[in-house]
């Protein structure tokens, strides 16, 4: 391996390590309104059913489960998408270090790991859909 083969590369590295930073800061927005939500579903939970002022928010708890469902489903899918940003980093690196092309198997992983991050997104987009309510408004 010459100098110049490791220049390519690490120049080829660069969209799919700012690919994976990427996926890192939105998994951890994905996890934060994940505890959010649980957090809201135990306190849900608590309310005594003989509460006449809070009782009726306790019918929120199934749309609440939906949003987590998504949410879970996101990180899931992200998850994936940094997986396979993360072989392809190593991939890209071993192969040109043994002196293959590393171009065909790296472009295959960088589509499957945009696909991943784009239903990752999709996911996230119904559960910003259905992620407000006027009862959650009350407490």
């Amino acid at each position: 391996m010459d100098v110049d083969q490791v220049s390519q590369v690490i120049t080829h590295a660069t969209a799919p390590a700012f690919l994976l930073g990427a996926v890192a800061g939105f998994i951890s927005i994905l996890l934060t309104r994940m505890t959010v939500l649980v957090d809201r579903i135990r306190t849900l939970h608590e309310i005594a059913d003989d509460d006449p002022f809070r009782a009726r928010l306790k019918s929120d708890i199934p749309r609440l489960k939906r949003a987590a469902s998504l949410l879970n489903n996101a990180i899931y899918l992200a998850l994936g998408g940094g997986i396979c940003t993360t072989l392809l980093l190593a991939v890209g690196f071993t192969t040109a270090f043994l002196g293959y092309r590393h171009e065909p198997g790296n472009g295959v992983l960088f589509i499957i790991a945009v696909a991943l991050l784009g239903a990752s997104l999709f996911r996230f987009a119904q559960e910003v859909r259905i992620g407000l309510s006027e009862l959650d408004h009350y407490r």
